[in-house]
């Protein structure tokens, strides 16, 4: 007869222990650990033997088709997943609450009801008279989508099955779903595993695509087990800033396409809004003649992108001077400043440093170590920058400026929103700006420095 045992899993990593302690030894995370109950059926001997497979070859002789791909019709969600929903596959999407997702998913599943596809969302945290009210705010109430609410995972997997010709499912969220015969709480590691793994094989068999929402914890990462990203195909994040009025979707895994690609949004009363030229919209305030800015030529995933840079130094009464970034990796500020510093003279220490992203984008690469340079140095000087110069370059401790890839592209984007001037490193090969733009490729920061305003 089966019995229930205790044991301890760790929300963060998913680690599993049959005592409780206050720090998880895997992961090293405190106050993690949550009593599960789990029925312990007694030991049987298991057959030595198993079932030989069949192996097939790699290469067919007759000519594979490319997998089927739905495409939804928001064109920035189909970048970000490579083109549209591959059939059959499973997505996580996650997002700080309040961001917009579910905006987005409802939004989704009615413009492929509206293609004639067949699309159902089914919510675990809110009644269907909520989602029929953000409906008729989005201005989607004659939507033929079907709507459900549920929290069994498995009733939602033989509603799959049952289902024919099921599209598009959205399970909204992930955390709030549960399967009977597990005595844990929805939202804990087994739970999420367990329901995941039920939902994504009724929606393989079935050929649906399925997408999750998934909660994040207070450092930004999908909350649950770690084991959820790797069972999905692809995993998108919701980012933005609630007090600006666009989101960033942004690719981190896909198995069908490019990672990093960002999908760009506006939310607006009616919902969000496609953007489909959105350095217009990071540079749509920017203000010429005003020290410590520069526009950075970014890219993120094959979309060229502009954004404005902001840097203020102003003299601290602190014994350590603060260094407050926004929008980019403070370690690598750290190392910039010491570069201007060592190597080029520029007096930083004793100085507070302020650097934010304008718009509240977050930028990765490291081609934006030019751009943040040279807003640094005009901050410094009080001298603005040449107003129609865009800035892109890795700097490297010896101060030397290395190429990054695809300068072409970055110049293009420039040149399409109107400047004149392109500051970047010297490449191996030689670039061709497209006409009405010039380059300048100076050899190390000191030569850059000295190209704007001179040493200080």
């Amino acid at each position: 007869m089966a019995r229930t045992l205790s044991q301890y899993h760790c929300q963060s990593c998913g680690a599993v222990t049959a005592k409780w302690s206050g720090k998880c030894d895997a992961c090293g995370e405190w106050n993690t650990l949550s009593e599960e109950r789990v029925e312990a059926t007694p030991g049987k001997k298991r057959k030595a033997g198993g079932r030989a497979i069949e192996l097939v070859l790699l290469a067919k002789s007759e000519q594979t088709s490319p997998a089927r791909r739905l495409v939804t019709g928001l064109e920035e969600f189909d970048r970000v997943t490579g083109g549209g929903l591959v059939a059959g596959s499973a997505i996580l999407i996650g997002g700080d609450p309040g961001i917009g997702k579910s905006t987005l998913l409802l939004q989704l599943v009615c413009k492929l009801a509206a293609a004639g596809r067949k699309a159902a969302y089914i919510t675990g945290e809110e009644s269907a008279d909520q989602v029929r009210m953000r409906a008729q705010r989005l201005g989607v109430m004659d939507s033929t989508a079907t709507l459900a609410t549920a929290t069994n995972a498995v009733d939602i997997a033989e509603t799959v099955r049952s289902t024919p010709d099921l599209d598009l499912l959205v399970i909204d969220s992930i955390q709030t779903m549960y399967v009977p015969n597990l005595e844990s709480a929805p939202g804990t590691v087994s739970q999420v595993r367990a329901a995941a793994h039920e939902l994504i094989r009724a929606a393989k068999t079935s050929d649906a695509a399925i997408v999750f929402v998934g909660h994040v914890t207070k450092d930004g990462a999908i909350a649950g087990p770690r084991v959820l990203e790797h069972m999905v195909d692809c995993v998108l994040y919701f980012e933005g800033d609630r007090s600006h009025h666009f989101r960033i979707l942004r690719g981190v895994k896909n198995r069908f396409g490019a990672t990093d690609e960002i999908g760009v949004f506006e939310m607006s009363e009616q919902g969000l809004q496609q953007v489909p030229n959105p350095s217009e919209l990071f540079l749509g305030e920017r203000q010429h003649n005003v020290a410590g800015t520069a526009v950075f030529a970014g890219l993120e995933g094959t979309r060229p992108l502009l954004v404005e840079i902001e840097a203020l130094v102003a003299p601290s009464s602190l014994a350590s001077p603060r260094r407050n970034v926004v929008g980019w990796d403070s370690g690598r500020l750290a190392m910039l400043t010491a570069v201007l510093e060592a190597r080029c003279g520029v007096p930083l220490s004793g100085r507070d440093i302020f650097l934010n992203v304008a718009g509240g984008l977050r930028i990765a690469e490291p081609a934006a170590d030019l751009a943040v340079a040279a807003a640094l140095v005009s901050s410094v000087s009080a001298k603005p920058l040449p107003a129609r110069a865009v800035f892109f370059g890795e700097v490297a401790l010896s101060a030397e400026l290395r190429q990054v890839p695809q300068a072409e592209t970055r110049l293009k984007e420039a040149a399409k929103l109107g400047f004149e001037q392109g500051f970047m490193p010297k490449f191996s090969k030689k670039v061709m700006p497209p006409s009405g733009i010039s380059t300048t490729q100076p050899d190390n920061l000191s030569d850059f420095i000295e190209l704007l305003s001179g040493r200080y």
